[in-house]
């Protein structure tokens, strides 16, 4: 008689596709999470890294309300998502962005701080925007800008994504010296550590099932 081997006890399950309605649920979850890192950087004089810091200060400097330089400035990038992740990231990236336009002009409405630290408010928004990426992550979305330009460039280039984006927001807090003052500028990189922490740990397909 032929004997059979067990099937590994450690083996991973197939993995199961997110349903429609886990996406939709994920999409929503994670953009109101970055919106409200954004309501926090807001309130504190901050910004963050990405498209989101240069929507910051395109609003800083130039008092356009800050969902629509966020949309506006976005636009230019869903080529490059097309390009380098396909359709269906591209469609949830622009819909994620479009939602997350939309929060940054409603929750101020709703929310409203008569304290705010500036060292808690860098840590907290920093660590509620790296949750609110993760989601989108595992939803295979994002918000799209320069996050996606250095994947393209990685793909087309050969070029470290991870460098291209560290360029990026090194350059972005550069300008910002032009429009918020040193301290805020230093009070943004801690911001930035908090969201990158975030993602650096939970994001390890090595140790995590699940996209």
């Amino acid at each position: 008689m032929a004997s059979s081997t067990p099937a590994s006890k450690d083996a991973p399950a197939p993995l199961a596709p997110h349903t429609p309605l886990e996406d939709v649920q994920g999409i929503l979850t994670g953009t109101l999470f970055v919106a409200l890192s954004l309501v926090f950087f807001r309130g504190s004089g901050l910004l963050p890294g990405g498209i989101a810091g240069l929507s910051f200060l395109w609003h800083y400097a130039s008092g356009w309300s800050l969902g629509a330089a966020v949309f506006a400035l976005s636009l230019p990038f869903y080529v490059f998502a097309y390009r380098a992740m396909g359709r269906a990231f591209t469609v949830k990236t622009f819909c994620a962005v479009a939602i997350l336009a939309a929060y940054t002009e409603v929750l101020p409405l709703l929310i409203s701080f008569s304290t705010l630290n500036a060292v808690f408010s860098a840590i907290m928004g920093g660590l509620l925007a790296g949750s609110g990426i993760l989601m989108l992550i595992r939803h295979g979305a994002s918000l799209g800008g320069l996050g996606v330009l250095a994947i393209y460039l990685q793909q087309r280039k050969g070029w470290r994504a991870g460098t291209v984006q560290m360029l990026c927001d090194v350059a972005i807090l550069a300008l910002a010296l032009f429009v918020v003052p040193p301290e805020k500028v230093l009070l943004s990189i801690l911001a930035a550590v908090a969201l990158n922490l975030v993602i650096a740990i939970n994001h390890r397909p090595d140790r995590y099932f699940g996209i």
